[in-house]
């Protein structure tokens, strides 16, 4: 089975000029990654004629697979288009079926139309036009040589519809893939060499066709099981009896498995045992709700949230005492707990969870530096709290408060929800 090379061409200024970061070029690796094709380059380019058609010359000599992102808009910095008919050298024609899905497009949104827009439906006259069903710049398909072309969008959605319903179910008709199993095995509230330390020699053992991969994001390690072969079903369940075996190891550390999120994970939990949370964020300012309530149905287990960040308001909204927050301060094991058990009385929910701390730049002492953070959880017959010392980047402090804050309330639903 021969290995399918592929190259991304990302084109614009603006990434060259740190003005849009390339989220783009990421997922599609991991998109062809899934499938078992191999990105053999990435290259960014700006709009600049010349640089484009080198990058055109040089992915054609390497790759199987091109995928163009980015200049399709209808402004004359826009080159891709053009620069494609000039390299594969065809004429730009009226696409009918373009024009009308661009102008349906635009009716369907009550905007008016102008000429620029209804030129994105002139294509290259040799490439197959692919619909772009969520914008109006259309994708475009090219083979030659073997080598096969796929222009799309810049817009990250846009992208992303024309991957999924065209290349990637497309690709099996064109190459012979490698079959190819993954599983991911996502954590919270352990370090990367904790956990290969907890699970060496099991990785050690690992059966050659299963290959282990640790990724490590803010606050998590995710653990992805690939398995290799020729048979789809066998491979799952070989990489299946590994999780099984893994699992008891790490299970206090495990909230999910695949795409699932931390605050998904938590939603899961507290819907099953019709529970609820109410939420006092100081350092974190709201961050924690927002995760919360980004899940579908957040509302049948969220009761509430307060930002109380001046004293005053700990006291009068939460019943913190002025006694703590005078002899131990507002960031201290004795405020948070206090905040926890307030807003979970305030909001008559079984959990109440705090954050108090300091998210810097500034604000710090040699006792309570920056980064210094604590968090609780409290329900009917406990409190449980954690120090966390982090950052000196506040954005980042906030974050990994939050993941930190949601993992200590899974950890409390799976310990007293019995």
């Amino acid at each position: 089975m021969q290995l399918v090379k592929a190259e991304i061409i990302a084109i614009g200024d603006e990434l060259l000029y740190g003005q849009i970061v390339d989220t783009n070029s990421h997922w599609i690796s991991q998109e062809l990654d899934l499938v078992g094709v191999k990105v053999v380059q990435k290259t960014t380019v700006g709009d600049k004629r010349e640089d484009i058609l080198a990058a055109f010359e040089a992915a054609e000599k390497r790759a199987d697979l091109i995928l163009i992102t980015g200049g399709l808009g209808p402004t004359q910095d826009d080159l891709t288009k053009p620069l494609l008919a000039e390299y594969f050298h065809c004429p730009i024609k009226e696409v009918p079926e373009a024009v009308e899905a661009i102008t349906a497009f635009f009716k369907r949104r009550g905007r008016e139309m102008t000429p620029l827009n209804i030129l994105q439906g002139h294509l290259p006259s040799c490439c197959t036009y692919v619909p772009n069903e969520v914008g109006t710049a259309p994708g475009m398909w090219f083979e030659r040589n073997g080598t096969y072309w796929m222009s799309m969008p810049g817009v990250p959605h846009e992208m992303k519809k024309l991957m999924k319903d065209f290349v990637l179910p497309k690709l099996p008709t064109l190459f012979e893939l490698p079959v190819i199993y993954h599983k991911v095995i996502k954590t919270a509230g352990i370090g990367e060499s904790w956990l290969a330390d907890m699970i060496n020699d099991w990785e050690n053992a690992l059966p050659e066709n299963i290959k282990l991969a640790y990724l490590p994001s803010l606050g998590h390690v995710k653990l992805r099981l690939t398995g290799f072969g020729t048979n789809h079903q066998e491979i799952q369940q070989a990489v299946e009896k590994q999780i099984q075996l893994v699992l008891p190891r790490i299970q206090k550390y495990v909230y999910g498995f695949n795409e699932e999120r931390l605050e998904t994970a938590i939603g899961k939990l507290l819907r099953e045992s019709g529970k609820t949370v109410a939420l006092a964020e100081s350092c974190s300012g709201g961050y924690i709700s927002h995760l919360i309530t980004t899940v579908p149905g957040s509302s049948q287990y969220l009761q509430g949230a307060v930002v109380p960040y001046h004293n005053e308001f700990k006291e009068k909204i939460l019943g913190v005492s002025a006694k703590t927050l005078e002899t131990w301060g507002a960031v201290s094991e004795q405020t948070v707990q206090e905040m926890s058990k307030g807003v979970r009385e305030l909001f008559h929910a079984d959990f109440g969870i705090s954050s108090s701390g300091v998210a810097g730049p500034d604000g710090g002492s040699p006792e309570k530096p920056v980064g210094t953070v604590w968090i609780a959880c409290a329900g009917k017959d406990f409190v449980e709290s954690k120090k966390l010392q982090l950052t000196q980047d506040r954005m980042l402090n906030i974050q990994l408060t939050g993941v930190a804050v949601l993992n200590l309330l899974r950890i409390c639903i799976e310990k007293y929800d019995k």
